[in-house]
């Protein structure tokens, strides 16, 4: 069994991106919006910031209470948007419940969307070219591309239809069929896939007896259980059935990351005075 090491592929991107942020003597500003107190968010805002401080990128957040007005949010957003020194702008999921997700983050504008899953962005996936591309769908598709054979059979697993479509559209660009299932409780017969995607946050959600040896098993769960960053996949009973494995943590949550400042990067490169 292969498993990806995302910690070396995200070293690639970021030794790259570290040179061309010195040489051209530039500080692209990121600004992170954080609601709560959602220990998962704290933990990955902090590897957000560690590695904009290592590759002389600036990293703003702005704190918002668990009852701060989401009026106040979208004002904020508003005013980054309108804020030439600041090249990026995320939402820190997920949001405490009383709020609108899709709301706020499609209040960012679409050249300051990062992440790339801003409306606009994921419509100008299916015919145009996005202001950015998103993250985790392009990670996705180099690890198929490298690791499934043509025409696999794919299924993807995901925690929303947002996501699930930006991942269907993303790939649909690649001539890459999949099918996703968003519901909950709704987890079809995975026996016959060749890869399987899931981004559910179920820790052992994914066990060695639903899926078939050999399968391409990319794993991009997070979830901090009992202090540790945990994925969907049951590492102890999936075994050596799978062929290829992202790993929960060192998978795709470095590279990732990584690629957040290449996007902040190119951002500041065509949009920078936007």
């Amino acid at each position: 069994m292969k498993v990806y090491n995302g910690k070396k592929e995200a070293e690639k991107v970021v030794s790259n991106l570290k040179k061309k942020v010195e040489k051209e003597k530039i500080k692209p500003r990121l600004a992170v919006i954080w609601v709560g107190d959602n220990i998962s968010s704290k933990l990955f805002i902090t590897k957000k910031k560690e590695l904009a401080e290592g590759i002389q990128m600036e990293l703003v957040i702005y704190r918002f209470k668990e009852n701060s007005s989401q009026e106040s949010i979208l004002n904020k957003i508003d005013s980054l948007n309108n804020n030439k020194s600041v090249n990026g702008i995320i939402v820190q999921l997920p949001l405490p419940k009383n709020f609108n997700t899709q709301k706020i983050m499609a209040k960012v504008s679409p050249k300051k969307d990062v992440d790339g899953f801003h409306i606009k962005n994921r419509q100008l996936l299916k015919k145009g070219e996005p202001y950015f591309y998103p993250i985790i769908p392009t990670v996705i598709y180099s690890i198929i591309e490298k690791n499934a054979k043509k025409n696999s059979k794919i299924i993807a697993l995901v925690n929303s239809d947002v996501f699930g479509n930006t991942l269907k559209d993303y790939l649909d660009r690649k001539d890459i069929d999949i099918t996703y299932y968003s519901k909950k409780n709704n987890i079809p017969d995975l026996k016959n896939a060749d890869v399987v995607i899931s981004i559910k946050g179920i820790p052992n959600l994914i066990k060695g007896d639903i899926i078939k040896k050999g399968v391409v098993l990319i794993d991009g769960g997070n979830t901090l259980l009992n202090k540790k960053v945990v994925g969907d996949v049951d590492r102890e009973s999936v075994g050596d059935k799978p062929s290829f494995l992202t790993p929960v943590p060192g998978g795709l949550g470095p590279v990732s990351v990584a690629l957040l400042f290449n996007n902040l990067y190119l951002g500041f490169k065509k949009y920078g005075n936007s």
